[in-house]
């Protein structure tokens, strides 16, 4: 065994600080010379600076965190129920998940995509896509909830959604898989040729924000990854990535990557919009569910429509090109100045940028490479604005930063690369931990990016945090990129599998948020509004319950008359009128979820008693210091009894 000095162990102690100083001080990153955590700490009871609203991927929710400090704000249930705040168990909201394949209380959420004016983001909406049954909704930020979903026909995977036009004109909604337009019965090996896709253009209100849906452009059966809307010059155009332009219908990870270059779509909606003026659509039957919810009534509408207009791009000559661009792309993005058009092909060693104003001239001088179902293919040297030489391997998706820069995502090497526009030069890489899918940059999706932070949504965390079995979260990394260098600041797990996120100043925002909803306004038809309205009515087997919620108890707090195999309507009214004093309400052998009601708000629970006994109910929101006192109690008599209905608070 061997012993030290005092004065020996001393030297080796200072020896490892100076060494370990030195790491420190040779790598960038170091947190104690970059003060990385101190420009991502928000003190308490300070605001963050800006929202980041992240897709919910399977959980089928929309997250929103704090940017810089990565605190989970809220989780908006979109496509999904949701028991903490009973949003698709209610009465008011199960209407927001029909469909017409049915109730249908979940789906794959992954693009989420605010809404603009003259190409900058405002704050008002989010449109969110359900990738599984093809959905689009709509969450109003004045509340952070979800005000509107409307169903998507002739569409499949509903991937490339939802991107916004410049103005929101439009939410414009790709597809993932062709299919038969109609659906019908027919061999899957009669794919070619047979199987379309649609384009959906769905109108926006700009004062209500509620969606229709204007029209479809029918197009070839590929496979529609990736939208977004031109800007600036562009204007009036949007540009889609095609992958399986071989139209492969098995094992697609070979023959779908057959072909040299696939293609961005480049699709003229001006156009469309003049060729719906002139008529030349065709009328097609295709029902499709549109659900609103009323903030007026609290209460939500579901109605079926029957037909869509449609567009035949194989038909209408100056409404669709293709741009060659290699291979499988998977991104498409266009720069706030709208000039570039960057095609992320997964297969591809390069980055390849058109350019819209060789696009422009290409298509005048009618410089075309054969056409795909009476469609003209555009000469790819023709298109060509550059070339980013080798960047990384698995390129993804691209943002941009509003000083010439653009940020590649690479699947593959697992980084972020910053490279120039116009130059094509790479500045700078910097390593994510794993395998980034989706980034985001303030407002790097419009005309005006605000900059200063990039967010990396990776799919692989090993390592990154303690864990939970053979699953942990997938994680946000966030990135400074102010300076000439990135620099890696902090990660944080999130909700589902994050892909695309939408981040904008929190001013934008937080001044309009909604705080309580006021009573003079709620129009509910079961709304009661003061505790001499409470009562407890029976129609046949149905029994009303017209119940107040108000610190610190629930009116009435003894319900009796109620038998077995009753329906029983509980219709809450919170009558607080204070900020943040929600109530919860649940009782016993509920078959849906507690009631979260909102300061001023109405909601109904449906309740079935099956047993005989006495059983309680409460308050599941802690609301006050007498918070466990807000409770009471409902009497369940045999079917058969001839109890009468009575209900009281107090003696």
């Amino acid at each position: 065994m061997k012993t030290y000095s005092y004065l020996t162990m001393t030297f080796i102690v200072l020896a490892t600080v100076i060494t370990g100083c030195k790491d420190q001080g040779e790598n960038s990153n170091g947190a104690l010379t970059s003060n990385a955590a101190e420009r991502v700490y928000v003190e308490p009871g300070k605001f963050d600076e800006f929202y980041a609203f992240l897709s919910g991927g399977f959980s089928g929710q929309l997250a929103v965190y704090g940017i810089p400090s990565g605190r989970l704000l809220k989780v908006v249930p979109v496509f999904s129920q949701d028991p903490e705040k009973a949003y698709g168990y209610n009465e008011e909201t199960k209407p927001m998940l029909n469909t017409t394949h049915g109730f249908i209380p979940w789906d794959d959420t992954h693009h989420p995509d605010m809404s603009q004016t003259k190409g900058v983001l405002d704050g008002r909406w989010v449109f969110m896509n359900g990738n599984n049954t093809p959905r689009i909704a709509r969450v109003d930020l004045t509340t952070f909830e979800t005000a509107e979903i409307i169903e998507i026909p002739n569409s499949a995977g509903n991937h490339s959604s939802s991107f916004v036009t410049e103005n929101t004109e439009y939410v414009i909604a790709g597809t993932r898989f062709a299919v038969p337009i109609p659906q019908k019965d027919m061999p899957i090996k009669d794919y070619k040729g047979n199987f379309k896709a649609s384009l959906s253009f769905l109108s926006v209100d700009q004062e209500s924000g509620e969606m229709d849906l204007s029209f479809q452009i029918r197009l070839p059966g590929f496979a529609y990854d990736l939208v977004h809307p031109g800007r600036d010059k562009s204007h009036g155009w949007v540009f889609i990535t095609t992958y399986n332009t071989e139209e492969a219908h098995t094992l697609l990870e070979v023959n779908a990557s057959q072909n040299d270059k696939d293609f961005i779509a480049a699709v003229n909606w001006k156009k469309a919009e003049e060729y719906i003026k002139q008529g030349k659509f065709k009328t097609e039957k295709a029902e499709y569910a549109h659900n609103i919810y009323d903030e007026d009534t609290h209460m939500a509408t579901s109605t079926i429509k029957n037909e869509v207009r449609v567009l035949d791009a194989s038909e209408l000559p100056g409404l669709v090109y293709f741009l060659p661009t290699p291979k499988s792309p998977h991104g498409c993005d266009v720069d706030p100045t709208g000039e570039y058009i960057v095609g992320n092909g997964k297969l591809s060693a390069d980055l390849t940028v058109h350019s819209f104003t060789k696009m422009l001239d290409a298509i005048e001088n009618k410089k075309f490479d054969g056409e795909a179902y009476n469609i003209p293919i555009l000469n790819f040297e023709d298109v060509l604005g550059g070339t980013v030489k080798q960047p990384g391997l698995g390129p993804l998706h691209t943002e941009f930063d509003g000083k010439g820069n653009a940020y590649t995502t690479f699947f593959i090497s697992s980084e972020v690369v910053k490279w120039k526009l116009g130059t094509w030069e790479i500045l700078d890489r910097k390593p994510t931990y794993y395998s980034p899918g989706h980034l985001s940059i303030p407002g790097g999706n419009s005309r005006k990016p605000w900059g200063k932070y990039l967010l990396a949504m990776n799919k692989i965390t090993k390592d990154r945090y303690l864990p939970t079995g053979p699953e942990v979260s997938q994680s946000a990394q966030l990135y400074d990129i102010t300076g000439e260098k990135m620099e890696l600041l902090s990660d944080f797990p999130t909700i589902g599998e994050p892909h695309y996120a939408s981040m904008v100043p929190a001013e934008l925002i937080q001044s309009k948020s909604k705080k309580i909803y006021r009573l003079d306004e709620n129009k509910h038809p079961y709304a009661t509004t003061s505790d001499a309205n409470v009562k407890v009515e029976r129609e046949g087997n149905e029994v009303h319950v017209y119940m107040t919620m108000i610190r610190s108890h629930l009116n009435p707090d003894n319900i009796e008359g109620v038998k077995v195999g009753d329906k029983v309507y509980f219709h809450l009214t919170n009558l607080e009128q204070d900020y943040d004093v929600p109530h919860g309400f649940a009782v016993i052998g509920a078959e849906n979820s507690e009631l979260l009601v909102m300061p001023g708000e109405t909601e109904t629970t449906v309740w079935y008693p099956k047993k005989v006994g006495v059983w309680p109910f409460y308050c599941t929101d802690f609301c006050s210091a007498l918070h466990q006192e807000m409770s009471g109690y409902i009497r369940v008599s045999p079917a058969d009894s001839n109890t009468e209905l009575t209900w009281s608070l107090g003696d």
